[in-house]
């Protein structure tokens, strides 16, 4: 099936192998049979973009399968979104996993001005070391540095510790 068209005797004969997967992955017809269907939709809008060269049959059976992983992904988030809504979390901490969140919260506040935006980020907002060097106009081994002495007080204050204070130019 190497460069054929998605023809319908090409379709009629990998038809039942894709319904077959995607009952493994599903465990429920109805929502194979729509995996399927939205695997096919998928196929025939994308078939222009395709390479020729390339095999259909591994090509179907990958975009059934990452149809299938972001239907999951969205299952999750949907999931958590209804849960935060009403209220009821599946997944609430135990009360020690609660105070010690407070607890590295609070130690994060107590952090100078320039150490928490810093963290804040890098660890929070996924940052690039690179952008925020270029974001505050240093060099990037001065955010490295900063960042590793952001960290270390974040860590001293949450265990009790007085921090390193170091006073810069």
């Amino acid at each position: 099936m190497q460069g054929d068209e998605l023809s319908d005797a090409v379709l009629r004969l990998l038809l039942p192998r894709l319904r077959r997967f995607a009952l493994r992955l599903t465990h429920d017809p109805a929502s194979a049979d729509d995996l399927v269907q939205s695997t096919l939709e998928r196929a025939l809008t994308r078939w222009p973009g395709r390479r020729p060269e390339g095999n259909i049959r591994a090509w179907l059976f990958m975009i059934l399968y990452r149809q299938f992983l972001d239907s999951q992904r969205r299952a999750r988030r949907y999931g958590r979104l209804l849960d935060w809504f009403a209220g009821t979390d599946a997944t609430a901490p135990s009360a020690e996993r609660q105070a010690l969140a407070r607890s590295s919260l609070d130690a994060f506040e107590r952090l100078p001005e320039a150490q928490r935006t810093l963290l804040w980020l890098i660890s929070v907002e996924g940052l690039s070391y690179k952008v925020v060097a270029d974001l505050f106009d240093i060099p990037l081994g001065t955010v490295m540095s900063r960042l590793s002495r952001a960290r270390r007080a974040l860590r001293d204050l949450s265990e009790g510790q007085p921090p390193h204070l170091r006073i810069l130019k």
